[in-house]
């Protein structure tokens, strides 16, 4: 079996040293034979959002960008090790069997000695960005702009030709604010309305009024570490109850309440914040955004990266792909799938449909989907359903379409198929679990807690 490539592209270009970066990394060097394959990252170390660098100084001069990890130090993960582990390369079970969730160290030094041999080789280019990629005619490739931004360098600026280019930045990078609150732009000038980009833990909100935006895992990890030092109690700012998955245990230093409909910069420097149904919160010193940042531009809808092929390659050409462009539940796993799969297809032995509109037929599926899930719940809701309904994210749909790139694998390399997660139903009951799991390990902590406080106080 062929592809429908013109030609087998020999030199490859990674955009992005995170998870997906790396571990298509590895299975394009080890598993695709090309001439040569090297990732491209902007930052000064691999590890995408796991990578934790210090805060640039205020006052001191910069000679090179910063882009921050919307990571923070106390961050634990919501997946099991099982579930973070590539194929080949299994991640060490956590010390903590009360909560066997590994931390933002642990997968930082996961995906570390992952890259090791790479960084060695120099298949791995840190400080470099990727500022423009284009289109070569007659099927020559891609010119790809870059920026060097090593010390001395100072983003001196390069341009390569590349024969295809796996673009591995996921959806992180932009920030994602409410520009139709009315308020919120003033607020965001006044410093009081931080992104979630920029959360780095709760130093500095010390005996400040904080609002939290949002109730899914993000938003419930900032609420929990900030109602020990924020001045109670830490509200969160909801539209609904929380999926299950989304484990947060009561607790009354954290108040639910309704919708933010305007932001008022108060003369003080404080906000005041009017809630849907007409109550306001007064005084409040910061507001704590959980990101959903946008794929494409705002005119796109819903968001998304137009125009892929089972979300991996660009349909028009496909010498261009995307890893981790759709949003999983196991986004390690599911990027170790694709990955594999375009190494195949790359070298030429996996096919997809010859004409563009047989290339686009699941994702008209998919947008037509989406849109009869929008009106029902509109119908339901009288208002538009959240992001949790969007072209992007997988959701249940995850398993049948990463068995389905599993099943392409097994037909051409079951050997390579036979070390890749499975995503039977009983697999998939399995990581479902993991998230009543989470529940079990909160509970377990919050006894730890009050058996602790009682100690203290019996000492007293």
């Amino acid at each position: 079996m062929t592809s429908t490539l013109p030609q087998q592209p020999r030199r490859i270009l990674i955009v992005g040293g995170g998870p997906c970066g790396l571990v298509s990394l590895r299975n394009l060097v080890e598993r695709g034979q090309f001439d040569e394959v090297v990732l491209a990252e902007r930052r000064a170390d691999i590890g995408g959002v796991w990578y934790l660098e210090d805060l640039p100084k205020p006052d001191a001069p910069r000679t090179r960008p910063y882009w921050p990890s919307p990571a923070y130090p106390a961050l634990v993960g919501n997946v099991l090790a099982e579930y973070l582990s590539f194929s080949h390369y299994p991640f060490p079970e956590p010390p903590s069997k009360t909560h066997p969730y590994p931390s933002l160290a642990d997968t930082y030094a996961y995906l570390r000695r992952f890259a090791a041999p790479f960084l060695e080789s120099g298949q791995i280019r840190l400080s470099t960005e990727v500022v423009w990629i284009d289109e070569l005619p007659d099927s020559r490739g891609w010119s790809v702009t870059t920026r060097d931004w090593r010390a001395g360098k100072n983003g001196e600026v390069h341009v390569e030709v590349w024969d295809a280019v796996v673009v591995a930045t996921s959806w992180y990078d932009f920030p994602s604010w409410p520009e139709s609150t009315p308020g919120l732009a003033e607020a965001r000038t006044a410093g009081l309305a931080t992104h979630a980009q920029t959360w780095h833990g709760p130093v500095g909100y010390e005996g400040k009024r904080v609002v939290v935006v949002g109730n899914a895992n993000s938003s419930n990890d900032i609420a929990a570490q900030l109602k020990s030092v924020a001045k109670g109690p830490v509200y969160r700012s909801i539209r609904r109850q929380g999926l299950r998955r989304f484990a947060f245990l009561p607790d009354p230093r954290v108040v639910d309440v309704p919708p933010i409909t305007r932001y008022i910069v108060k003369s003080s420097g404080k906000l005041d914040l009017e809630l849907l149904g007409g109550s306001t919160l007064t005084d409040i010193d910061a507001v704590v955004l959980d990101p959903h940042p946008p794929l494409t531009s705002a005119d796109t809808t819903p968001p998304r990266i137009p125009a892929l092929y089972k979300h991996i390659l660009y349909a028009p050409n496909p010498t261009v792909a995307f890893i981790g462009a759709v949003m999983s539940y196991t986004p390690f796993t599911l990027a170790d799938v694709a990955s594999t799969w375009l190494a195949l297809f790359f070298a030429r032995r996996l096919a997809i449909p010859a004409s563009l509109p047989a290339r686009l037929d699941g994702e008209r599926a998919r947008l037509e989907k989406v849109s009869r899930v929008r009106e029902v719940g509109a119908k339901q809701e009288g208002r538009e359903l959240s992001s949790l309904v969007a072209y992007h994210i997988l959701g249940a749909e995850e398993q049948a379409y990463a068995q389905g790139l599993k099943d392409e694998i097994a037909a051409v390399e079951p050997g390579w198929a036979k070390v890749l997660p499975e995503w039977s139903d009983e697999a998939w009951k399995k990581r479902e679990a993991m998230y009543e799991r989470k529940w079990v390990s909160l509970m377990a902590e919050q006894e730890a807690e009050e058996k602790l406080a009682a100690g203290a106080v019996s000492k007293l």
